[in-house]
């Protein structure tokens, strides 16, 4: 499997995830200049930014470890973009859905607030 299905497969893993804890999904790949956010899924008055790690094992770190502080300025940026475009007055927040293992054998874990934007 290409790093391009995987990406998708784990996409959809977390979608479905999401979906079982009441988050209704926005928007798939949303891009903002060099930004992709995986997901904008909605729970409540919260509209999460979420990012999804996929990891064979956790031999190098923990799944979530390998969002960078770039890639967490330009997921940043591109939700402020998002919010201001869609002039939108609502809670957000950084999400990080870990998938752990195989495709077939994996487990998955939402990390709410992951990280901050200040």
């Amino acid at each position: 499997m290409n790093n391009s299905t995987r990406g998708r497969l784990g996409e959809d893993i977390a979608v479905e995830a999401l979906r079982k804890r009441g988050y209704r999904i926005l928007i798939r790949n949303y891009r903002f200049g060099k930004a992709e956010v995986d997901i904008i899924a909605q729970k409540d008055s919260v509209l999460a930014f979420v990012e999804v790690k996929w990891r064979s094992n956790n031999l190098f770190g923990d799944p979530q470890s390998f969002v960078s502080k770039q890639q967490q300025k330009r997921l940043i940026a591109a939700a402020d973009h998002y919010v201001r475009s869609n002039d939108l007055d609502i809670n957000v927040r950084f999400d990080v859905v870990t998938i752990l293992g195989k495709k077939t054998n994996c487990t998955i874990e939402i990390i709410e607030n992951a990280f901050f934007c200040f």
